[in-house]
C-alpha cells in the first residue's frame, strides 16, 4: 500500500513538474515574443547607450558595404603589404540595440573599437525608417543588398526563397571574375542562401560553375560547423581573399524566444556570436603572412528583430549596425 502510494505520489510529481516547465516556457515566450517593454522610445535610448557615431536619422544604407570592399580591393597596397584581403562577420538578425552588451573579452566588436574602429548604424529594407520598407526585412534580402550594393527593386530578392537576378552579380563573382581577387569563400549554415529549392544564389552558384570561377558556397551543419570551417579557412595558407560567414545564434534565438535586449537569452546569443567573431579575428592575426596582409574587417548585421519575428517596418527591424577598423 505505501508503495502504491509512493507511486501515485511520484507520478504526481513528475506531471506537475512537467506543467510547471510548460507553463515556464509559455511565459517566457509570452513575455520576450511579445515584449510590451520594447518600445521605440527605450529602443531608441538603448541605441543612444552604444555610442553610434551616426543616428537613425543620418543611418547609412546597408548597400554601401559593397562600395567599401569593392574600394578595399581596387586601391593601392599601404606600405610594406603585399595582399589584399577582406572578410565580412555576419550576425544573422542582430539588432542595433543590443551592442550594449559588448563584453570586455573575447569580444570582436569590443577587440575592435579598443583598436580603432568605427562603429555606425546602417539600414535595411530599401528606405530609411521611418518610411515604409521596399523590400522585407528579412535574411536574403539583407544579405543579398550588402553583396551586390543594390535594393530588391534590382537585385530581385524582396524576400527569403527567392533566386536572385543574375542581371546583377554579388561583389564575390565580380571580384574573381575580373581577376581583382585571387578568390571568395561563402559560408553559411542556412539553406537558404543557396542550398535548396529557391534558394537565393543557385543562379550564381550555377554562374560560378559555369565559369569555373573561384568562389566556394559552403554549407555547414550548425553554427559550429560554420565556426570551424571559418578558422579551417583563414588557417590556410591560401585562405580565400575575400571571405564572407554568417553567424546564426541571435536569429535563431529570437525567432525561438524573441527578438529583444530584454531576453536573457537574447544577449547571450549575441555573445555567441561575437565570441566567434573574435576567435575569427585572433585567427587571422595569427597567419605567417598577416604583416604581408591588408585587411578588411567588417562585422554587421542583415536585419534586426522584433517579437518573434522580422520582415515589417518597425524601427526595432530596420536598423543595423556596422563595426569595420577602417572609417566609414
Amino acid at each position: 500500500m505505501k508503495n502504491k502510494k509512493k507511486i501515485i505520489i511520484s507520478v504526481i510529481a513528475v506531471i506537475v513538474a512537467l506543467a510547471l516547465t510548460g507553463a515556464g516556457i509559455y511565459l517566457y515566450i509570452t513575455r520576450y515574443g511579445r515584449d510590451k517593454n520594447d518600445t521605440e522610445e527605450l529602443y531608441r535610448q538603448n541605441i543612444a547607450a552604444v555610442g553610434y557615431e551616426n543616428t537613425v536619422e543620418a543611418a547609412y544604407p546597408q548597400t554601401n558595404l559593397y562600395d567599401i570592399i569593392d574600394e578595399h580591393f581596387r586601391s593601392e597596397l599601404p606600405e610594406g603589404k603585399t595582399q589584399k584581403k577582406a572578410v565580412i562577420i555576419g550576425y544573422d538578425g542582430c539588432r542595433a540595440d543590443v551592442l550594449t552588451e559588448v563584453q570586455q573579452e573575447n569580444s570582436a566588436i569590443g577587440y575592435l573599437l579598443e583598436n580603432g574602429a568605427s562603429k555606425n548604424l546602417t539600414y535595411c529594407g530599401g528606405v530609411n525608417y521611418p518610411e515604409v520598407n521596399t523590400q522585407a526585412t528579412s535574411t536574403a534580402p539583407g544579405w543579398c543588398s550588402i553583396l551586390t550594393g543594390q535594393w530588391a527593386d534590382v537585385h530581385g530578392v524582396k524576400a527569403n526563397d527567392i533566386p536572385k537576378s543574375m542581371d546583377v552579380k554579388t561583389l564575390m563573382t565580380t571580384l574573381t571574375e575580373e581577376g581583382v581577387i585571387g578568390s571568395a569563400s561563402f559560408i553559411t549554415k542556412w539553406a537558404g542562401h543557396f542550398s535548396r529549392e529557391n534558394a537565393t544564389y543557385l543562379p550564381e552558384v550555377q554562374y560560378c560553375l559555369d565559369h569555373a570561377l573561384p568562389v566556394k558556397f559552403s554549407k555547414c551543419d550548425g553554427n559550429e560547423g560554420s565556426h570551424a570551417a571559418v578558422l579551417e579557412e583563414i588557417a590556410d595558407e591560401a585562405c580565400a581573399d575575400f571571405l564572407f560567414v554568417i553567424y546564426e545564434h541571435t536569429d535563431s534565438e529570437g525567432h525561438n524566444y524573441g527578438f529583444s535586449i530584454n531576453n536573457p537569452g537574447y544577449k547571450k546569443a549575441f555573445v555567441e556570436s561575437d565570441k566567434c567573431g573574435y576567435e575569427a579575428i585572433k585567427a587571422i592575426e595569427a597567419r605567417e603572412t598577416y604583416d604581408e596582409e591588408d585587411w578588411l574587417i567588417i562585422i554587421t548585421s542583415d536585419h534586426g528583430g522584433k517579437g518573434l519575428g522580422h520582415g515589417n517596418e518597425s524601427i526595432q527591424e530596420r536598423m543595423t549596425f556596422v563595426v569595420m577598423n577602417k572609417e566609414w
